[in-house]
C-alpha cells in the first residue's frame, strides 16, 4: 500500500481549504496500472520513476518515456501523431488535442505491472535456480538454508495438491503447478507490503488472471484423453445429449472463468478494504479515529496475509483438478 499518496492527497486537499479528501481516485490508483513506477521510502513522497512508452502505429513504432505525456492532458508530439494519457491510456490526438479515432495504435509500453511482473520472474528464477542447485550437491542429505525453507511448501504442493488430483501423472505438471503456486503467493505477499516500491497490485488486475486462467484452459484441453472428451459430446444416457453436450462445452469456458474471477476478486477487494480504512484517518481529518483505523487495518492484514496464501493454494488446487478431470483413466470394472 502506498502511504505517501495519502499523504500528497491530503496535502493538495488542504492547500485548496474548499474540498473534502476523496479517497477514490488513490484507491483506484493503486489498484490500477500505470506508466509510471511510485518508487517510495517510508513517509516521504518522492517523484515516480517514469517507464518506457513504446507503442506501434499504422505508420510505424514510437519510443520515449512516459514523463512526456504525464500528467494526463499533457500532449507530446512524436515522430508520426501527437499522444497524450486519457484515462491512463495512451491516445493519439490532432492538433487541436482531440483523441483522433481514426489513427490506429498498439500499446506495448513498459507499464507499472509489468515491471512487477520482471521483478517476480526475477524472484522465481533466483530462488528457485538457487534451490534447484542446492538438491544437486546435497543430494541425500538435509536440507540447508533456504532449501530448507521452501521443502515444506514444495512438499505441500506435491503432497496435498498435485498427488491427489493427478494420480501417478503427477510428475509432469509439477512445474507448471509450482509456478503457477508461487508465482501467485509472491505477488499477493508484495502487494500486501506498505511501503515496498510501488505497492503493486498484479493479481488484482483482471488481464492477469485471464492469462493465468487461459494457461489452465489450454493445458487442460491439449492433455484431455479420449475419455475426456467422449464424456463432454458422448454423454450417459444418449437421450440427454440435447441438454448435455450444451452444458459440458460451457462447463469448458465456465472453469477457467471462475478461476480468474475468484482470484482477482479476492485480491482486489482486499486491497480496497484495507485503504478504506486507512482513508478513515483524511476523511475525519483527525488523529483520533487513526488508532481505531490502524487496529481494523492490522486485522485486515492478518487476514489479508491468510488470504495471499489461500488463493494460492485454491488456484493451484482447482487447477491440479481440471487437469486431473482431464487425463484420469477410466477403469471398467469386469463382472
Amino acid at each position: 500500500m502506498s502511504i505517501p499518496a495519502f499523504a500528497s492527497a491530503q496535502k493538495d486537499t488542504t492547500n485548496t481549504g474548499d474540498k473534502d479528501f476523496d479517497p477514490t481516485p488513490v484507491i483506484m490508483e493503486h489498484i490500477g496500472d500505470s506508466h509510471s513506477w511510485p518508487f517510495v521510502f517510508p513517509l516521504v513522497a518522492e517523484k515516480p520513476i517514469p517507464l518506457p512508452v513504446i507503442l506501434y502505429t499504422d505508420k510505424g513504432m514510437e519510443v520515449f518515456s512516459s514523463s512526456k505525456i504525464t500528467p494526463e492532458g499533457t500532449i507530446y508530439a512524436g515522430t508520426y501523431y501527437s499522444y497524450k494519457l486519457e484515462e491512463k491510456k495512451v491516445k493519439i490526438v490532432d492538433a487541436a488535442g482531440k483523441v483522433d479515432e481514426n489513427a490506429t495504435v498498439y500499446d506495448f509500453s513498459i507499464t507499472r505491472n509489468v515491471v512487477s511482473m520482471f521483478m517476480t520472474i526475477a524472484v522465481l528464477l533466483i530462488v528457485f535456480l538457487s534451490v534447484s542447485s542446492t538438491y544437486k550437491k546435497r543430494a541425500g542429505k538435509a536440507p540447508k538454508g533456504l532449501q530448507s525453507f521452501l521443502e515444506p511448501l514444495i512438499l505441500f504442493v506435491r503432497d496435498d495438491i498435485a498427488i491427489p488430483n493427478l494420480g501417478i501423472k503427477y510428475v509432469r505438471f509439477m512445474p507448471l503447478l509450482l509456478t503457477i503456486f508461487f508465482f501467485i503467493l509472491i505477488n499477493n505477499l508484495f502487494g500486501m507490503i506498505p511501503f515496498f516500491p510501488g505497492g503493486f497490485n498484479l493479481t488484482g488486475n483482471i488481464a492477469v488472471t485471464l492469462v493465468l486462467s487461459m494457461i489452465i484452459l489450454f493445458v487442460v484441453n491439449l492433455n484431455g484423453n479420449k475419455h475426456y472428451w467422449k464424456h463432454i459430446f458422448m454423454p450417459n444416457p444418449w437421450w440427454l445429449f440435447p441438454i448435455m453436450i450444451p452444458v459440458e462445452i460451457v462447463s469448458i469456458f465456465s472453469k477457467p472463468i471462475a478461476l480468474m474471477i475468484r482470484l482477482f476478486a479476492n485480491i482486489t477487494a482486499g486491497h480496497i478494504v484495507i485503504l478504506s480504512l486507512i482513508s478513515l484517518i483524511f476523511i475525519f481529518g483527525t488523529l483520533w479515529i487513526s488508532p481505531v483505523s490502524i487496529v481494523f487495518v492490522v486485522f485486515m492484514d492478518m487476514i489479508e496475509l491468510l488470504v495471499a496464501f489461500l488463493q494460492a493454494y485454491i488456484f493451484t488446487l482447482l487447477s491440479a483438478l481440471f487437469i486431473g478431470m482431464a487425463v484420469e483413466e477410466h477403469h471398467h470394472e469386469v463382472i
